[in-house]
């Protein structure tokens, strides 16, 4: 374990020292698409087999209690809801999207995928390509070893399930290496097999490779024609290790209507409009309690995979942060939830409303009578958290004669938005990234630093441009409501909602409060920027943040090796508390910049490229005269080849300005029609007049490829016309060298 300790050790060093990059051990390639909205978003397309819609009532649920149910939710602001889909009866009774988070939209659901991996084996346990008891070791048999045999002879698939395989390799692995497979097999064990309850994602990761090692196909694949096609689930997508391995616990995306047909399936023992999907013992099985489980996670305990619900004969699949498909038998009802909150598993505020209003002793009926008041008060209230009524008057305290107030702010807002019109600040630490540090990790997608900071105006809408690394991130912000714009990290898409808020502070400062939200994940990025004069002063935030990751801090002094002991270590000298503020340090960032002169930059990039031209100039000059003076003493044929292959390299590799096409194409057409003295004084000619056009073009890189080409062409002309030239060395291969010595650089 002590590899996967040092290399948290050192990617948690690496993030507080500030630097920038691929900081961690694994290697990155982009994987998430954009979400695919599509013709039928918010609809549903026939073949994704879209749930029917009902009136609250007809299920024997109260409107007037699904609006007091969302109005709960949204009033904590340490649940930060996000999405809310009520199912009765198979019927949609109540969908929700809490602004910017817009209904229907897939989102990253976390540990609630574990279930859905635990369906997975279930089905090859069905198919007589696995058991219960089977050996972890015997089933990755080439990577049998002395030491794996001995240390998990004892782990079988079953402790996988169940959560109680003890093995130390956990979900801090994913940052030690492209290997987790290997990570896993060679680690230790913190307890006993089959009696000890351990949460850890890497049993999931491990269950997920055991189907791509029996069946040859990932994860995604295999569920593709048993569990995708036949329920319509086609907006999803699912990350993958560095070996191409779906990670099983977490990394999926799933609409909330496909997580609750998810749940649909178990109520209905695995069937599906007539097809078993999942066999009924199976779900008999894996949704009935193994394992009781610390109380601070859950009072239930822990199925297959999922965990036990508070009512009776209810079972789970959830994820932190508020991913959860709670389902509730008796009443054959699906409540799904998305959320950022600051919870990490079941016991938390969350749920608790949930449990306030759909368990305990509640018993609805089959039916309810119509009641048309409560169904347009909830229609209401569902407009209002999507943000769908913001455009209603707005009155200040004091009644209707404040209202004016509202106008006075909108045109100190428009004030606000010119002046910072044209203004760019170069930012003096340039370690922050857009994306929060906990998806960083989560993604293996690292920033490289917001150098520069700008905004430009049209008219009342302002834009913020963010110079990240060599990348720049352009975005709206929305004042009255976010606007939502893809982004791409690295070639990973996410969808942001942006809002913000000016403000002043005590000391008078103009302050922008901005929020990007990140539509798909449980994250946001926050910043207040203070402006005084040519400076910024920028604090970072984000949320779920410092208490959620402080938690997963603290849990590393109970780890042991060389990690655990320095972390007691300076725990126990009162040096921890250093440790904590040096990293809040690094999720709160502060970081300032000072407003930079965009005109006087880009002269002073134009005189540099003047100057650069000036010496290309020079040098394309010096490099003809030098090779028509070689070609003068050479015989015709040689004086050929020569100077076309020394031109090819000498031009490809000192111009950068200019366009000399021309130049080199009549010059190599003169030097082939004439031998002799004329030649030297044709060519230097040649060039100066062209040379003079040539430095009023400016596509570098199509010039280059533009050269290579006449080069490759005149070599060939000239060739069939010199029959006693030596080829050996033509300028087909000099132009090829050059260019491959070009695409290097």
């Amino acid at each position: 374990m002590a590899k996967t300790e040092l290399a948290v050790a050192e990617l948690v060093w690496n993030m507080i020292a500030r630097k920038t990059g691929n900081v961690g051990k694994v290697d990155f390639s982009p994987q998430k698409p954009a979400f695919p909205f599509g013709e039928g978003f918010p609809g549903r397309e026939e073949a994704e087999q879209p749930l029917e819609r009902a009136v609250p009532e007809t299920q024997g649920i109260s409107s007037a209690r699904i609006a007091a149910f969302l109005k709960e939710l949204a009033l904590h602001e340490s649940i930060d809801i996000h999405q809310i889909l009520l199912v009765r009866n198979g019927k949609v009774i109540c969908e929700c999207g809490f602004a910017p988070y817009p209904a229907g939209m897939w989102h990253a659901s976390y540990s609630m995928c574990k279930s859905i991996t635990g369906m997975a084996i279930g089905m090859l346990i069905a198919e007589g390509k696995l058991k219960l008891s089977d050996k972890v070791i015997d089933i990755f048999h080439t990577r049998k070893n002395l030491l794996n045999i001995f240390r998990l002879k004892d782990v079988t698939v079953e402790n996988l399930l169940d959560m109680t395989s003890c093995v130390s390799f956990n979900e801090t692995g994913i940052v030690s290496g492209n290997d987790w497979v290997r990570g896993y097999l060679e680690s230790g064990l913190a307890g006993v097999p089959g009696r000890d309850f351990e949460y850890n994602s890497m049993n999931t990761y491990m269950l997920s490779a055991m189907v791509t090692e029996i069946t040859g196909e990932s994860l995604m694949e295999y569920l593709q024609p048993r569990l995708w096609e036949p329920m319509g689930i086609r907006k999803i997508f699912w990350e993958t290790c560095p070996r191409g391995i779906t990670k099983g616990g977490w990394g999926l995306f799933i609409c909330p209507e496909d997580a609750a047909k998810l749940g649909m399936l178990y109520l209905q023992n695995g069937n599906w409009k007539g097809e078993q999907l999942v066999p009924e013992e199976w779900v008999r099985s894996s949704s009935t309690l193994h394992m009781e489980t610390p109380s601070e996670m859950s009072n239930h305990g822990y199925g297959y995979q999922m965990w036990m619900g508070g009512r009776e004969g209810s079972f789970n699949y959830n994820g932190m942060l508020g991913q959860d498909v709670l389902a509730y038998r008796d009443l054959n009802m699906v409540v799904v939830t998305n959320a950022g909150s600051k919870e990490l598993f079941q016991n938390c505020v969350l749920l608790g409303i949930v449990k306030k209003y759909f368990e305990d002793d509640y018993n609805p009926p089959s039916r309810l009578p119509e009641d048309l008041r409560s169904q347009i008060m909830l229609q209401h209230v569902i407009e209002e958290m999507e943000g769908q009524r913001t455009g209603l008057p707005v009155i200040e305290k004091g009644g209707w004669e404040k209202r004016k107030a509202v106008c006075v702010r909108s045109t100190l807002r428009q004030n606000r938005i010119h002046y910072l019109d044209g203004k760019t600040y170069e930012m003096e630490e340039k370690h922050v990234g857009l994306m929060p540090l906990m998806m960083q990790v989560f993604h293996n997608n690292f920033t490289d630093g917001i150098g520069k900071i700008g905004f430009t105006a049209a008219g009342n809408r302002l834009f913020i441009h963010l110079f990240e690394g060599e990348e720049e991130i352009s975005l709206e912000i929305g004042f009255v409501k976010a606007v939502a714009a893809n982004v791409s990290f690295h070639g990973d898409i996410y969808r942001l909602g942006v809002k913000g808020e000016f403000s002043t502070d005590e000391d008078g400062r103009m302050v922008l409060k901005i929020d990007f939200a990140f539509l798909e994940e449980a994250c946001r990025r926050k910043v207040k920027l203070y402006f005084d004069e040519d400076m910024v002063e920028a604090h970072w935030d984000e949320t779920p943040g410092k208490e959620v990751i402080m938690e997963g801090l603290d849990s590393l002094t109970d780890i042991g090796g060389k990690m655990g002991f320095l972390l007691n270590t300076i725990k126990e000298s009162g040096g921890i508390d250093v440790f904590h503020i040096l990293v809040e340090r690094t999720v709160q960032p502060v970081c300032t910049g000072r407003q930079i002169d965009l005109s006087a930059e880009a002269e002073k990039e134009k005189g540099t490229e003047t100057q650069d031209a000036q010496i290309a100039q020079d040098a394309v000059q010096d490099t003809l005269q030098n090779t028509a003076q070689d070609a003068v003493q050479d015989t015709p044929q040689k004086a050929v080849h020569k100077f076309v292959g020394d031109a090819a390299q000498k031009i490809v590799q000192n111009i950068v300005g200019g366009a000399v096409q021309k130049t080199v194409q009549n010059i190599v057409e003169d030097i082939a029609q004439n031998t002799g003295q004329h030649t030297g004084k044709r060519v230097e000619q040649g060039a100066e007049q062209e040379i003079e056009k040539a430095t009023e073009r400016d596509n570098v890189q199509d010039t280059k490829q533009s050269i290579a080409q006449d080069i490759v062409d005149t070599e060939q002309n000239t060739v069939e016309n010199c029959p006693e030239g030596n080829t050996q060395d033509s300028s087909l291969t000099a132009a090829q060298n050059a260019l491959a010595g070009e695409h290097k650089k």
